[in-house]
């Protein structure tokens, strides 16, 4: 399904994967025994296929609601508050007690590598209990931030419900690509307008090194288009009648952690406003550039009308 172009902005539901990431930038090496270190810089960031989504969602001016698990504890405590901060609606945040909020600790080394510590936590005990009778009540947009975590025939579950009331649908994987996955999740793949994997999902899941036959293989599986990112070359767009190849914008990389759900965010946002598939790729990419050149998913400041500037500024150029 193709959404119709509209001005108001969309209401768009985020469910799934909320991870609060601390980044510790400037790590050379891991300290000896007891031994302490100086380090450039430690800081929080909300993120998540669900969570980093929705925050990078409302600030391209969509109304967003999410909806997960989190901890009582002060680690949900504060995602929450980031959320919140950025105008994102987190009343669907249920705390569950006895498990900590999921987490990720971040070295970002000078070269920017960045290994990750992470804690499943209460993504794992996330279910279609949690949500309210009136989750998508108004919604234009469902995005299923981690349909592992739900497996494909609960998720199936979930966006069947979404498309029946004629809610476009999308979804994106926090796990590495396999084809166990694959089977794993195929259910939920028929209810899907968009999936949005990076470059060694699509091969992982696939078993395919060349990119467009391993979106035509997810195509095969009933999912209506494929966005993937390919990290420094861009973004790749397949339907069933087109193959669009989008580059990636050239900035001084900071640190890529949260990229692909800013993609995701504008290229969603590019959808829902009526631009094509090449303009809402490159919207995506230039939304990831933005976040690339600094430290987690809130870094720096934007809104729409910076990042369609930004974007109008390599057609100028």
């Amino acid at each position: 399904m193709t959404p119709s172009p509209r001005l108001e902005p969309p209401t768009i539901a985020t469910v799934g994967v909320h991870v609060l990431d601390i980044h510790v930038v400037g790590i050379e090496s891991i300290p000896a025994g007891s031994d302490g270190a100086l380090v450039q810089s430690i800081g929080f960031s909300a993120a998540g296929t669900a969570g980093g989504t929705a925050l990078v969602l409302s600030r391209l001016g969509a109304t967003v609601r999410t909806h997960g698990a989190i901890g009582d504890d002060t680690i949900g405590r504060s995602l929450t508050a980031l959320l919140d901060a950025e105008g994102v609606d987190t009343g669907g945040l249920v705390p569950k007690p006895g498990v900590q909020t999921s987490s990720s600790v971040i070295p970002v080394q000078p070269n920017g590598d960045r290994p990750a510590w992470h804690c499943i936590g209460a993504n794992a005990q996330f279910t279609l209990d949690d949500l309210g009778a009136d989750a998508l009540t108004g919604l234009d947009h469902l995005h299923l931030g981690g349909p592992e975590f739900l497996g494909g025939a609960v998720a199936a579950v979930l966006l069947g419900r979404a498309r029946d009331r004629g809610i476009t649908t999308s979804a994106d994987l926090l796990s590495g690509g396999d084809p166990g996955l694959l089977e794993w999740i195929a259910d939920a793949l028929p209810h899907l307008d968009y999936l949005l994997p990076n470059d060694e999902q699509t091969r992982g899941l696939t078993g395919t090194d060349d990119l467009t036959d391993g979106a035509r293989a997810l195509l095969d599986r009933g999912v209506g288009c494929v966005a993937l990112t390919r990290g420094a070359d861009g973004a790749l767009v397949v339907t069933g009648d087109d193959v669009v190849t989008v580059p990636a914008f050239e900035v001084d990389v900071v640190d890529t952690t949260g990229c692909g759900d800013s993609f995701s965010a504008g290229f969603l946002t590019g959808r829902l406003r009526g631009l094509g598939l090449a303009d809402s790729a490159e919207l995506g990419c230039a939304v990831a550039a933005h976040v690339a050149q600094g430290i987690g998913t809130g870094a720096n400041s934007y809104d729409l009308a910076a990042i369609e500037s930004f974007r109008q500024s390599r057609a100028a150029g």
